[in-house]
Parts: structure tokens; C-alpha cells; sequence
């Protein structure tokens, strides 16, 4: 008993003295500290070694045979230690070299080899890399947007300020042949110019994530009647049927009047876009993934098509693609881009989401929505 507690008090003294120098270096480079504990080990083992040589009753001979086991034991040991160490150092330099460059150039495409940890830091610094260059996509996305949407509402802002001017001017003339004409023509420039404000504001509430929604428990049919009826005689003037199903049993969980912009937004979108006697259809169904119920509501059109590379940005804002897809509205004149825009926002802060695909011979928007 008496061996074991000298050669713990003196293991102990070296211990302390070793945590001492180590608090000291702790700033050091990883190749000192890796050695200074390899180097307290074999001092720790000498110092009990040493401690404990007489009360063991050795010899001088095998006092120093054992004296020499321990100090080889320990060179090899701190020699295996500064190599361990070399390479934890050449980890973190590659590191800290691709940490720089992330620095520099926002992007991580350094490999780092060594302990687990620096490897898990070196994938961490990959996939904030990754995620900064999509948040970088993204915002150049959104600039160009908000550029094209300035053009585009200051182009269709322009358009029917210089017919209102013009035309204001001639009944002050009064060389208006026929003035009711032009008073019902204003009163339509003045009506789209509304809803393009309407839609700018209903847009920017979305952007800045003060969107206002009272959800509650209804039925998807209900919702798709009411849009179809305010949309059948806009599509009775443009010559286009509508039809489609719902399932009964199809119920969410939205905001009404929010839902309802959603529908009537694609079903007018779809109007716009498919030429006389084509057709538009609506569907609507309950599933279940993922062990939750959904909702699908998909709104088909005949627009014959968006090229594979427009697709992905119909639902930006100011999108109005190709010349031959550009978007007529029933009442005359050209959108600003916003109504599809507005789809995504309002779906997506019902924790939805709206895809769009080809399918001949047009396009299927498709809302996926929580069941009630």
C-alpha cells in the first residue's frame, strides 16, 4: 500500500506541475502541447519509478535498467507524440488555408484530412459554403426582379398615363368624336392600373413578412366555385371552357380570402395564356405523405408550353417570360408579372408549396397544401 501511494504522490507532483506548464503554453501550437503530454506521461511513470525504487528493494543495477526501460520508453513515446503532432498541425494549417480562401472568395473547396473534429469543421465550412452560394443565387435573383419590375410597372405605368393624357386632352378639346367611348376607356386604364397597385402592395406585405392570415377549416370545391364563377365570363370572352373536379373531402386549413387569391390567380393566369377553344382544368384531391395528410389542387392549361430553362423562374417577381408566352389579361394590356409571384407568397406562408411543369399540351401549376 505503502508503493502505491509514494508513486501516486509523485505521479500527482508531475501531473500538477505538467497542468501548470500547459495552462502557461496553452496557446502554443498543437505540436508542443502534444508533446508535453507524452513527455508528463514518461515524467510521471520516472517520477514513480524513482520514488518507489527503494521502498521495492531494488538494486542499483536493476534501479538503473529500469531507469533506462523508462527514459527509451519515453524518448520513443515523445518522438511518436511530435509526429502525431506534425500531422494535426498540417490539418489545421490546410484548415486554416481554406478557411482563408472562404474568406476571400465566399466558396470552401478545401479537403482537410486528420482528426475527426477538423474533418466535421472542414464539412461544416463546406456546407456554409454551399448554403452562401445559394443565398447568393437567390439575392441575385431577387436584384434582377426587383430591376426587371421597375422597368417592367414604370413601362406599364407609362403606357396608360400618356392614353389617359391623350385622351384627357381631347374631350378638353372637345374633338372627341365619341366621349363616351373615351370616358369608358379610362375607367379601364384606371381599373388595371389599380390592380397593378394592389398587387404591388399585397406583394410587398409578402416580402416583408407582415402577411396577415386567419386561417380556418374549409373546403377546397368551395373555394374553386367561387373563383370559377368570378372567372367564367372572362373566359367566355376569351372563348376558353372550364372544368375540372374536386373531391369532396378535400378540406384545408386557410385563410379564405388568401386561398381564394390563390385560386382565382391561376385559374386568370391559365385564361390568359390558352388560346380560344382551348380548355382549362382544375382538380383537386386529398393524399397523404409522409405520414401527413395533403391537399393538391392543380390547375391545367393549354399555353403549349415554358421552355425548360424559364422554369424555374416563373414565380419570380416580374416574370412574364417569352414574347409568344407573354401574359394577355382578359381586359386588355399586358400584366406586370406579379400574380404568380403573389401564388408562391401566400402559399408559402401556409407552409405549402406551388410547382410548375409541362405537361402537353401546356402547363400544370399544382398547390400542395396541409389537409385540415
Amino acid at each position: 500500500m505503502s508503493v502505491v501511494l509514494i508513486a501516486a504522490g509523485w505521479s500527482a507532483a508531475i501531473g500538477v506541475l505538467g497542468l501548470a506548464v500547459g495552462w502557461l503554453t496553452r496557446s502554443r501550437s498543437f505540436r508542443w502541447l502534444l508533446s508535453l503530454v507524452a513527455v508528463v506521461g514518461v515524467t510521471s511513470v520516472v517520477a514513480g519509478v524513482v520514488g518507489t525504487a527503494r521502498a521495492m528493494f531494488l538494486s542499483d543495477h536493476d534501479f538503473g535498467v529500469v531507469l533506462l526501460v523508462c527514459v527509451v520508453a519515453g524518448l520513443v513515446a515523445v518522438g511518436f507524440a511530435a509526429t502525431v503532432a506534425a500531422a494535426v498541425v498540417r490539418s489545421s494549417n490546410m484548415l486554416r488555408e481554406g478557411a482563408r480562401h472562404f474568406a476571400e472568395s465566399g466558396a470552401y473547396a478545401q479537403k482537410a484530412d486528420g482528426p475527426s473534429e477538423l474533418r466535421e469543421v472542414a464539412a461544416e465550412l463546406a456546407r456554409t459554403s454551399a448554403r452562401l452560394f445559394e443565398s447568393r443565387e437567390r439575392e441575385q435573383r431577387l436584384e434582377l426582379s426587383r430591376r426587371e419590375l421597375v422597368s417592367w410597372v414604370s413601362h406599364d405605368l407609362r403606357t396608360p398615363l400618356a392614353g389617359l393624357r391623350a385622351m384627357t386632352e381631347a374631350l378638353e378639346d372637345d374633338v372627341a368624336e365619341d366621349p363616351g367611348r373615351y370616358y369608358r376607356q379610362m375607367r379601364t386604364e384606371v381599373d388595371r392600373m389599380v390592380r397593378m397597385v394592389d398587387d404591388l402592395f399585397e406583394l410587398s406585405r409578402i416580402h416583408a413578412g407582415v402577411l396577415q392570415l386567419n386561417p380556418e377549416p374549409m373546403a377546397l370545391r368551395d373555394v374553386v366555385s367561387e373563383a370559377l364563377a368570378g372567372a367564367e365570363p372572362v373566359a367566355r370572352a376569351a372563348k376558353v371552357r372550364l372544368g375540372g373536379t374536386v373531391e369532396e373531402m378535400a378540406m384545408v386549413c386557410a385563410d379564405p380570402a388568401g386561398l381564394t387569391r390563390v385560386v382565382a390567380n391561376l385559374v386568370m393566369n391559365a385564361i390568359g395564356h390558352t388560346p380560344p377553344e382551348g380548355e382549362v382544368t382544375i382538380e383537386g384531391r386529398r393524399f397523404s405523405y409522409g405520414g401527413q395528410d395533403r391537399v393538391e389542387l392543380s390547375v391545367r392549361d393549354q399555353c403549349g408550353g415554358i421552355p425548360v430553362t424559364d422554369l424555374r423562374r416563373v414565380f419570380d417577381v416580374a416574370w412574364r417570360g417569352t414574347p409568344a408566352r407573354t401574359p394577355i389579361q382578359p381586359g386588355g394590356g399586358a400584366g406586370a408579372g406579379l400574380g404568380l409571384a403573389i401564388v408562391r407568397g401566400i402559399v408559402e406562408a401556409h407552409h405549402g408549396q406551388v410547382t410548375v411543369h409541362n405537361q402537353d399540351p401546356g402547363c400544370r401549376f399544382v398547390v400542395t397544401l396541409p389537409a385540415a
